[in-house]
């Protein structure tokens, strides 16, 4: 679980910093931010899975 973690950390960061650079372009493609942002909420998603503690009943 730890090398996915970390790995899924590393891909968020480079989703990041991919942003970053886009939206600071003069001109950014909205389309390509969009699809960034898209990838990044799907990776934060899996890291919250990840890091959840399940619910006892």
């Amino acid at each position: 679980m730890k090398a996915r973690f970390y790995k899924l950390m590393e891909l968020h960061q480079k989703l990041d910093t991919a942003l970053r650079r886009e939206i600071a372009r003069r001109v950014p493609d909205q389309f390509k931010v969009m699809a960034l942002k898209r990838r990044k909420l799907r990776v934060k998603d899996l890291l919250a899975r990840l890091t959840a503690v399940p619910a006892r009943g």
